[in-house]
């Protein structure tokens, strides 16, 4: 039988990376309901514009 890996499981052979630094002070924070605002802004823009084209 093949030893078992120490590995983190299948996400760490795929390529995926886990952040834990949520925490760290001197990251920038964004709400996501900012977010949300800036992105349905963004919509209605595009909306308007194909409108008027």
């Amino acid at each position: 039988m093949a030893a078992k890996s120490s590995g983190k499981g299948l996400s760490s052979s795929a390529g995926l990376v886990t952040y834990y630094d949520a925490d760290d002070k001197k990251a920038f924070h964004i709400r996501p309901t900012v977010v949300l605002v800036v992105a349905g802004i963004v919509g209605v823009f595009i909306y308007v514009l194909n409108l008027l084209i």
